[in-house]
Order: structure tokens, then C-alpha cells, then sequence
């Protein structure tokens, strides 16, 4: 896969099929824009292209707080690559940049410097300057620059269409099932080992605890959860705590710990991935240690059940 982050890089062809968003979370509703893109770029014989931004737009016009990702652009690179992406540019998004009329974006970058046949946009699709590009002022471009535009209807599930702002409503509710549902994988999340002070390993529970990698990287719901987790590239099973540790009144800041089954490696300052399998229930204060040890070991008995059940989804 070609990334370019300078659109002069790019060698200008006019046939090329290309679709053009954020894709946080490249759910599934983002994934049945990128089959048919694919589709339109087989059956036409042409390149086809992902022109994506960095940062999040709305990182950059003012609403830093309301901001959480789903997905890195490491992140979405990667699954961009695993479903046979050709070329993605990576635009920086400016100030300056946010105030380019639709057509002057379409024309300047999309038509004269990468080249398009045709555009595949999804139903609900609006950009440049005050959101003005839509579905009808791209066909009437289209026209006058001969390129087609194909609009892709959403993807549902039970009558409910997917998008990333539900899929962060249900991390925020802890709703792991909904969530990877509508991913179509399970949410992950990566980032390097910290030291810690070691509560875990004293109380027979050693944890590894995550900073996570981007600040704006959305956590689910406080609680426990059954994960997976890829360590100097194996997998493993664990389960992770979102939280306070209540019953010591040891933090001040939430704190991402994960308990790794049947592993005992050094991996301070290491990088590992975390993905979510289910929910086990919420973070709890407990009286005394030794509460918090049979409930913990509660926990690891249901983790243990589910992959014994073989319960685990595939994605």
C-alpha cells in the first residue's frame, strides 16, 4: 500500500477511483463504502484510493474536549491495508485547510493532482467549508469535470444504521457486543507498558499497566473486562481493569491495567495491543484485599468458562 502525505508525490492518473473521509473506527458502514470502492476500481480497471485527514478535524476546529477516536491513524492504516487499499493520502487538516470551498477541494486536489473517474461517497456525506459538498453539488462537479459519483446507503443492523457516533455511545455505556458488532472486530486499543506499584503482583493478580498511545484515543466504560491480548506479537487472553483501584484509594487519574493469563515476561516500556471481548461488570470498592481477591479470581473463572466455551467471537 502507497501512503503519501504530500499530494505532490502523487503521480496523477485519470483513472482512479477514490473516496475521501475521516473513517474513525473503519466500521462497518466505512467498509462497505471501501467494497465498493474496490468493486468500482476492479470493474473499471482502475487505481483505487482512500484520501483521509490527520488530525481528526474536529480536533482542529475547537471541539478538543468532545474529541475521542476510535481509531489511530496507525490504526486505520493498518485495516486499510488488510482490505486491499492501493493508495491513501494523508492530508493535513489546517485551520486554513477547513476553510477551502467543496469545489476548489474537489478540482485542486482531487481532480488536478491525484485524477478521478469516479468518487464513492457514503449516504450521509458532507465537506469542505460550512459542510456545503454533498451528493448533489458532486454530481453537478462531476458533470462538468467527467468524473461519476456513486452513493453507497448505510450500512444497518435490526433496522439501526452504524455509525462511529453510536459505536462511541456504546463504549461509553460499556457495551462491548454492540460495539464490536458494528465494527465488525473487536475495539483495540495499544500502547507501551509503565511501571507501577505493583499491588497486582502482591495480591497474586500481576497487571501490566497501558499508556495508552493517543491522548484522544477513546477508553470504554470504568469497569472489568475479558480481552485479548497481542504481546511481542502472540496472543493471549487477560482481563482489564478501566478505573480508580477504589480499594486502595491509590489513583488519582484513571488507570488502564491488564492481568495477562498464564504469562509472567518483563515487558516494561514493550508495546502491546489490547482487544475487548466482553464486559464482566463494574468497578467495584471493596471492604477488605481479600474481597477483592475472590472477586478477581470470580472474574478470571468467567474468562476462563467463555474460552472454554469457546463463546469467543471471530472477527
Amino acid at each position: 500500500m502507497n501512503v503519501y502525505t504530500d499530494i505532490t508525490e502523487v503521480k496523477k492518473e485519470s483513472q482512479t477511483v477514490l473516496t475521501v473521509g475521516t473513517f474513525d473506527g473503519v466500521h462497518l458502514g466505512h467498509q462497505k463504502i471501501i467494497n465498493e470502492l474496490l468493486f468500482r476500481s476492479v470493474d473499471s480497471g482502475s487505481r483505487n484510493f482512500i484520501v483521509t485527514f490527520e488530525p481528526h478535524p474536529r480536533l482542529v476546529l475547537g471541539a478538543v474536549y468532545d474529541v475521542q477516536l476510535l481509531t489511530t491513524l496507525e490504526e486505520k492504516l493498518k485495516y486499510f491495508q488488510s482490505h486491499s487499499i492501493q493508495n491513501v493520502l494523508i492530508l493535513d487538516f489546517t485551520k486554513n485547510f477547513s476553510q477551502l470551498n467543496f469545489k476548489e477541494f474537489i478540482v485542486k486536489y482531487l481532480v488536478d493532482k491525484i485524477g478521478m473517474s469516479e468518487m464513492v461517497i457514503g449516504y450521509d456525506h458532507h465537506f469542505g467549508k460550512n459542510r456545503e459538498g454533498n451528493a448533489k453539488t458532486l454530481n453537478e462537479i462531476g458533470k462538468e469535470y467527467h468524473f461519476k459519483v456513486t452513493q453507497v446507503s448505510p450500512f444497518s443492523i435490526d433496522e439501526t444504521s452504524v455509525s462511529s457516533t453510536k459505536i462511541r455511545r456504546a463504549l461509553q455505556e460499556g457495551n462491548i457486543q454492540r460495539t464490536n458488532l458494528f465494527l465488525g472486530k473487536k475495539f483495540e486499543l495499544s500502547g507501551k507498558v509503565a511501571r507501577g506499584i505493583k499491588r497486582g503482583t502482591e495480591i497474586g493478580f500481576p497487571t501490566a499497566n497501558i499508556n495508552v498511545n493517543n491522548k484522544h484515543k477513546i477508553a470504554p466504560k470504568r469497569g472489568v473486562y475479558f480481552v485479548e491480548v497481542t504481546v511481542r506479537g502472540k496472543k493471549y487472553f487477560g482481563m482489564m481493569n478501566i478505573g480508580y483501584r477504589p480499594t486502595f484509594n491509590s489513583a488519582s487519574e484513571m488507570t488502564l491495567e491488564v492481568h495477562i493469563f498464564y504469562f509472567n515476561e518483563i515487558i516494561y516500556d514493550e508495546e502491546i495491543t489490547i482487544r475487548f471481548i466482553d464486559r464482566i461488570r463494574d468497578e467495584k470498592k471493596f471492604g477488605s484485599v481479600r474481597e477483592l481477591i475472590e472477586q478477581l479470581s470470580s472474574d478470571r473463572q468467567i474468562c476462563f468458562d467463555r474460552v472454554n466455551n469457546s463463546k469467543i467471537e471471530s472477527f
